[in-house]
């Protein structure tokens, strides 16, 4: 089984202004560890940026880069997404199916969008999910604390058993990649 790590838009704009995420220093830190560990076992890590036209996340705008905390290296891929879903409009799939990957690590940010819809279109398409419980994020909410909405999600989409592959929640520290 070939895997893939999907870090998804830990950006300027959502992880640097007041109120930050979640825990989101320590998001950024394990998230450096997980991709430093892909890129030791050879394999792809992949971050994507969402962005929308005349707004903070505009294509190349400094408040769109991704945080200064990550880090990146020049073999990793960039995809450019303008939904909560990684694939919609986006060569994410074609990128994934070129170098034979069925099994996908993600995380980032925002747990109730980006991650849950990216996790649920990627069984969907027949990929094996291994959601890092504690490497996405969000912000606090009127109805429920950032953390409550993690807790919420990593429970929820690692319960549905409806696709014809799985979908796992795993804390970083017990990621093997």
């Amino acid at each position: 089984m070939k895997s893939a790590v999907l870090v998804i838009d830990v950006q300027c704009i959502l992880f640097d202004k007041e109120p930050r995420p979640y825990e989101a220093d320590e998001v950024v830190q394990r998230i450096n560890a997980i991709t430093h560990q892909a890129r030791s076992s050879n394999m792809p890590v992949f971050f994507i940026q969402h962005e929308q036209p005349h707004t903070l996340l505009e294509y190349g705008s400094d408040t769109w880069k991704l945080q200064s905390g990550l880090k990146v290296e020049k073999n990793d891929y960039k995809v450019r997404k303008t939904t909560p879903d990684s694939f919609l409009r986006t060569d994410l799939a074609d990128h994934l199916q070129a170098l034979n990957v069925n099994n996908l690590i993600i995380c980032g940010y925002a747990t109730e969008f980006c991650i849950d819809t990216t996790v649920r279109r990627a069984a969907a398409l027949g990929y094996n999910v291994q959601l890092v419980a504690d490497a996405h994020t969000t912000h606090d909410k009127k109805h429920a604390s950032a953390e409550q909405i993690r807790e919420h999600h990593t429970a929820t989409l690692s319960g549905i058993s409806s696709f014809d592959t799985k979908i796992s929640a795993v804390a970083s520290i017990a990621l093997k990649l």
